[in-house]
């Protein structure tokens, strides 16, 4: 058996967390638990698109606003 995250022909699906972090995930795989669907059922080239332009900043939510508090 392959990997279904290795099949770059598969459909997939672009997932988001709470901490605002992406994953592309085979559509056919349950979403798992904390993961939120963002983008498709697509293509590969479209769920990984859209966690290109979506995902800018790498650090975790709970980071951001540890190291840039909000000002008063």
């Amino acid at each position: 058996m392959s990997n279904p995250f290795d099949d770059t022909d598969g459909t997939y699906l672009a997932l988001c967390n709470d901490e605002g972090q992406h994953s592309l995930w085979p559509a056919d795989l349950d979403v798992p638990e904390g993961w939120s669907t963002v983008h498709g059922p697509a293509v590969h080239a479209s769920c990984e698109e859209y966690v290109e332009e979506h995902w800018v900043d790498m650090r975790p939510r709970s980071l951001v606003a540890a190291m840039d508090p909000p000002t008063r």
